[in-house]
């Protein structure tokens, strides 16, 4: 199976790299390390199947399966990240996404997720599906914004930078980074004059 691996960290690139190329049933074609040049890739090299993270900097493997799927509709994707919630791992899944597994998860259990999906199955990690279920009987399903969502909301109306932010929730400024892009993109706004006034209009703040 050829693949294309995308993910903005080199180190994770060149292990899962090594991980792969010691099946002989499966060839990585190429590694980059953002979407555009990901895209440029893909275009040339026309994989089998691409495993993506979620979180690149500027742009996010959503927006990448989102735009390579207009190109090319039968490609295979799996999601392989840092990220479980609920909310994220759904908005993926509606893109069609082959796969998701996360980076804690074991080398045996991403290479059992290809196997699957060059199978054409698909295939959720265990903490994935299990996650799933849980949401399922989550008070706050279904609320536009997560509870993690409105807090960085909140400081974000404060005028908060997201290193503050990161600090004030104890969690790295890419995972706030990761909620302000899905707070933009829920409230369909793109300012954050936009988004104060939508929060307030809407009792999010």
């Amino acid at each position: 199976m050829k693949i294309i691996l995308v993910d903005d960290h080199s180190l994770v690139l060149d292990g899962i790299k090594k991980l792969l190329e010691e099946d002989d049933m499966l060839e990585v074609l190429d590694t980059q390390g953002n979407v555009p040049d990901a895209i440029r890739s893909i275009d040339k090299h026309k994989p089998e199947l691409v495993i993506t993270d979620y979180s690149m900097g500027d742009d996010d493997g959503l927006g990448l399966i989102q735009k390579t799927r207009r190109l090319y509709p039968d490609m295979k994707f799996i999601m392989l990240s840092m990220h479980d919630e609920a909310h994220l791992v759904k908005e993926v899944l509606k893109e069609g996404v082959n796969g998701y597994v996360l980076k804690k998860d074991t080398k045996e259990e991403l290479l059992e997720a290809i196997y699957a999906v060059r199978a054409g199955k698909m295939y959720l990690s265990n903490d994935i599906n299990a996650m799933l279920v849980k949401s399922l009987y989550e008070p706050d399903e279904g609320k536009l914004l997560t509870a993690r969502e409105r807090e960085v909301l909140h400081l974000i109306a404060k005028e908060y930078s997201n290193k503050q932010i990161a600090e004030e929730l104890f969690i790295s400024e890419r995972t706030v980074e990761t909620h302000r892009k899905n707070i933009f993109r829920k409230t369909k706004t793109n300012t954050i004059v936009g988004l104060i006034k939508f929060a307030y209009a809407n009792n999010l703040i």
